[in-house]
C-alpha cells in the first residue's frame, strides 16, 4: 500500500526538520505528475536522524538500494557518516537527502521553501523556482517532463498576482 501523504504526517508529527522535494512537491505546486515516493531535505544531525527513525520504525524500513535490503538502523557509529537514505516502507518510498542538486544544502533549501498547510500541520515545500532549479539540472525524463508545467504554473501565478 502507497500512502505518501502519510509518510509526510508521520514526519511532521515526529517534529522532524524537512523540506518537501521532488515530484510530490510539483503536485503541491499544480504539476500533474505521477510519483510513488516522497522526497524530502533535511539537516543529517543526529536529533533530526532519530525523530525520523521514530517516525517511521513500525512501518519497517530498509535501505531499497542495497542488495540484502538491509534494516534501516540508527547507531553512533552510521550516524556521521550518512549522507542520503533512499528507504523502503510499508506504505511507500521515503527518500531523505542531504542536499539538492542545483539548489544547496539544507539551509539553502529551507531558504528557498514556503509553507503548506496541511490538516496534520504545516509542511515546507521547496518553491517554485528551486524546483524548477533543480528539475533542470536532472537528466531524467519525468524531471523534464514537470519543467513545462512547473513554468506554466509559475507564469499563471505572476499573472494573478499582477
Amino acid at each position: 500500500m502507497v500512502d505518501l501523504k502519510l509518510l509526510i504526517e508521520r514526519l511532521t508529527k515526529a517534529r522532524m526538520e524537512f523540506v518537501l522535494v521532488g515530484a510530490y512537491a510539483a503536485i503541491i505546486h499544480g504539476a500533474s505528475v505521477v510519483t510513488r515516493d516522497v522526497d524530502v531535505c533535511g539537516p543529517f544531525t543526529p536529533e533530526n536522524l532519530y525523530r525520523l527513525r521514530d517516525a517511521i520504525a513500525d512501518l519497517n524500513p530498509w535501505h531499497r538500494m542495497t542488495p540484502q535490503h538491509l534494516a534501516f538502523e540508527l547507531n553512533e557509529a552510521n550516524v556521521p557518516l550518512l549522507r542520503n537514505l533512499y528507504l523502503a516502507t510499508d506504505i511507500g518510498p521515503l527518500d531523505v537527502l542531504s542536499e539538492i542538486i542545483g539548489v544547496g544544502d539544507y539551509a539553502a533549501v529551507h531558504s528557498r521553501s514556503v509553507i503548506v498547510k496541511f490538516a496534520f500541520g504545516d509542511v515546507r515545500v521547496i518553491d517554485i523556482d528551486a524546483l524548477i532549479a533543480t528539475k533542470s539540472q536532472l537528466n531524467r525524463l519525468q524531471d523534464k517532463l514537470a519543467i513545462p508545467q512547473l513554468l506554466a504554473i509559475k507564469e499563471r501565478q505572476r499573472v494573478k498576482s499582477s
